[in-house]
């Protein structure tokens, strides 16, 4: 009689972005638990199911592999143009797509990249604008949207009011470490952001 073998299938070996991919998800897991200080090339390594030398083909230093880690995270959450006809939704729109991006990296933002700033000798705003200046131009788009429609007065529509839904949702979710309601995200629209434009 044939027994089945207890043994492990063997892994299916991984290449090019698959492989990279899988790498880069292990090393936003190790930064979540252990935070920068205590992530290791060995951890990502065990936690891809591949070997050190792999992480290091890839990757000179560990800073470089944070940096790309990060990135990748944010690339899991793509800002879509809302194009509802209007600011008020449009900016809602935005801002709820924003909100668990926000409170992703608003964990990683805190002790977790404390020693990542300090042994690159950059800031949470280099690294914020790295992720968040390519969403500008969809941002912006809306308000101008807006403005063609003459919906809003173009001469109020200053970089620090497009911003400042934006700037508000963050610092929420970075004192709070939790996703805004759906009612706060609206309050900031309605009592604040509308009519400073109108």
């Amino acid at each position: 009689m044939h027994l089945a073998s207890s043994e492990p299938a063997p892994r299916r070996r991984r290449r090019g972005a698959e492989l990279q991919a899988a790498l880069l998800d292990a090393a936003w897991e190790e930064l979540m638990e252990r935070g920068y200080a205590g992530l290791t090339f060995a951890a990502v390594a065990d936690g891809a199911g591949t070997s050190r030398p792999v992480v290091n083909r890839h990757w000179a230093t560990k800073a470089m592999l944070v940096r790309d880690a990060i990135g990748h995270a944010s690339d899991k959450f793509p800002l879509t143009d809302p194009d509802t006809g209007s600011l008020r939704d449009d900016t809602i729109g935005l801002l709820e797509q924003l909100n668990g991006a926000f409170t992703v990296f608003a964990v990683a933002m805190t002790a977790q990249l404390a020693a990542y700033f300090e042994e690159t000798g950059t800031t949470p705003a280099e690294l914020r604008a790295s992720l968040i200046d390519e969403r500008w131009a969809l941002i912006e788009s809306v308000a101008q949207r807006a403005v063609e429609r003459g919906e809003i007065d173009g001469s109020k529509l200053t970089p620090r009011i497009t911003r400042l839904p934006f700037d508000l949702l963050r610092h929420e979710v970075l004192m709070d470490l939790a996703p805004m309601s759906a009612h706060a995200i609206q309050e900031i629209v309605d009592t604040i952001f509308i009519p400073l434009l109108t």
